[in-house]
């Protein structure tokens, strides 16, 4: 089954997001755990969960991806904002476990300066910190496109967090194509080839997500900016061989599109006619 969806506002709540994704066509969607820029987060109200569970079953959504705050910086240089990342983590995962066994994805962070590893061990000891046995999510990394200080932008970077964690079975990845384009992968003329690398560094039983984003800019530009579908220098071809690669095929799909729901909707419907 194709396992497409986009970014839903929260806000709503759990039952109100499950609604919009199907009335859309999606069968999956991404959401932030609170305000994207940080802060407290609304209280779980257990009847919303309760629906959302019916509808889950009913419109076939086996998987939803929650999203860290773009505040959170495990690996900053100031102690304290490494340490309300670290609160903001703890405090999501709690929440995730009314919806178990579900995905929780985060940007690794920005050194800002520190240099790469030192910034490395400060997210490793975050994860450290954060994951327990106990839990049913799974925390995902997020592939960046190495704008500034960014970390993850490259897949040795990603496999050297994994390594320095202890609970690594409570890992994996989320891969952007926005982001991995931007970081220097060309996944338009040779997309085997870097699934290869990834393999072979990160291995495709880590990877859980992919957040499927066109590029504003050119391979390697480091910028992050997306684009909508087939509208920028990955092409609408790059995405048709994306979504049907036998790596990646079963893989839930996640649009971050510049869209409003009509956008969603109408990416959402090409998307499903390219799939075979």
């Amino acid at each position: 089954m194709f396992k497409i969806g986009c970014h839903l506002s929260s806000s709503k709540g759990y039952q109100n997001m499950a609604e919009e994704a199907h009335r859309i066509g999606a069968n999956t969607f991404q959401f932030f755990t609170r305000n994207p820029r940080g802060g407290s987060a609304k209280a779980i109200d257990e009847n919303d969960i309760a629906e959302f569970q019916k509808l889950a079953q009913e419109y076939g959504i086996e998987v939803i991806l929650a999203h860290a705050p773009y505040t959170l910086n495990c690996c900053s240089d100031k102690p304290e904002v490494r340490e309300f990342a670290i609160n903001i983590m703890k405090d999501d995962l709690k929440r995730m476990e009314y919806t178990p066994n579900q995905l929780y994805n985060f940007h690794p962070g920005s050194h800002v300066g520190q240099g790469i590893e030192t910034g490395i061990e400060y997210i490793i000891d975050a994860l450290n910190m954060v994951l327990t046995a106990e839990q049913s999510t799974t925390v995902l990394l997020e592939t960046m496109a190495g704008k500034g200080s960014e970390i993850g932008s490259q897949f040795e970077e990603i496999r050297q967090i994994i390594d320095g964690v202890k609970l690594q079975d409570k890992l994996g990845v989320c891969l952007d194509t926005c982001h991995v384009s931007d970081a220097g992968y060309d996944i338009v003329n040779n997309l085997n080839g870097v699934l290869e690398e990834f393999d072979k560094i990160i291995g495709f039983n880590r990877l859980k997500a992919i957040h499927l984003n066109d590029s504003m800019n050119p391979l390697g530009a480091h910028k992050d900016r997306h684009q909508k579908i087939g509208e920028g220098t990955l092409g609408i071809q790059t995405f048709e061989e994306i979504i049907n690669h036998p790596s990646l095929k079963n893989l839930p799909f996640f649009l971050e599109t510049p869209n409003e729901l009509e956008g969603y909707e109408k990416e959402i419907a090409i998307l499903k006619k390219l799939y075979v």
